[in-house]
């Protein structure tokens, strides 16, 4: 009975350790190991000086957190670039005011665009290339100023989502 209950034990220990789950959903070709992330230029008409900055390093976190792949400069086995192409705010909940007044918005959305390439140089079977534009936003109320430095890093967690999803998830 001691026998076959070290065995039960050590047969479960081989199965749990050579057993490994990953919730990402990434399916990342084996034999990629690098990726290019170029520096996304903000080409929106209204410009907030460090969005290209956040952005960028939002999308190499992501990739360093949910994947293997390290990040480099130069020849890679592939590679995510292009431009934030939008980055604007917008009234979305009006409320009527008394007399001749204007209305005025109660919420208003800020909205970030952005237009990416990625192309993968290993197996375009498991991950294949792409041109996409990809937009997210976020609706706040209350004065611009004060939320737009709150709201940026949670958009570009939607957007970057989105990116590697599409780059290694295939949604």
């Amino acid at each position: 009975m001691k026998k076959v209950l070290c065995f039960v034990m050590v047969m479960s220990a081989m199965v749990w350790s050579s057993c490994s789950v990953t919730l990402s959903g990434a399916s990342i070709p084996v034999d990629m190991k690098t990726i290019n992330v170029a520096f996304f230029e903000n080409n929106a008409p209204l410009v907030v000086n460090n969005l290209s900055t956040l952005f960028t390093e939002a999308l190499k976190d992501r990739i360093r957190s949910q994947s293997r792949l390290s990040i480099v400069r130069g020849e890679a086995d592939a590679t995510l670039e292009g431009t934030i192409t939008g980055f604007n705010y917008a009234p979305v909940s009006i409320q009527a005011t008394n007399g001749n007044q204007a209305p005025i918005a109660t919420a208003t959305r800020l909205t970030i665009t952005v237009s990416v390439k990625y192309v993968n140089f290993k197996d375009k079977k498991k991950s294949p290339d792409f041109e996409q534009t990809f937009s997210r936003y976020t609706d706040f109320t209350g004065d611009i100023n004060s939320n737009e430095q709150r709201l940026i890093p949670i958009i570009n967690q939607q957007l970057t989502e989105d990116i590697f999803n599409k780059a290694f998830a295939n949604w």
